[in-house]
């Protein structure tokens, strides 16, 4: 893929925050951008605006809490940790996400001559 960075579909920011979260525990904003970033072989770039707009929709959901505290180079930041009501929503996303990427897979699977898909 070279340098060409991927797209996200809408929503799935989302999922991959709260899994983050999920996996990692409380982390601050630019931690979350990070790991995103590093999970996805650097195919993902997160900006600041992306995440944090992100990060928003989730908090007024009430799918993550937020709490101030230090960071590692001793500043002032706020930690994001996935909330019950998170856990419970990113459990049905990702169920929905693995049965839309087994339907996609479909159609990138050669058809054998004489069958068709029904």
């Amino acid at each position: 893929m070279g340098d060409q960075k991927l797209d996200l579909l809408q929503g799935t920011l989302d999922l991959l925050v709260l899994q983050t979260l999920e996996n990692m525990g409380p982390l601050h904003g630019y931690g979350i951008a990070r790991r995103i970033e590093q999970v996805s072989g650097d195919l993902l770039l997160m900006n600041q605006g992306t995440i944090y707009a992100s990060l928003v929709r989730l908090q007024q959901r009430g799918s993550i809490a937020a709490e101030w505290g230090t960071s590692d180079n001793n500043r002032k930041a706020k930690f994001y940790s996935i909330t019950r009501s998170g856990k419970r929503q990113l459990a049905v996303e990702a169920r929905q996400w693995g049965l839309l990427a087994t339907v996609v897979a479909r159609f990138f699977q050669p058809v054998a001559e004489g069958e068709s898909r029904s």
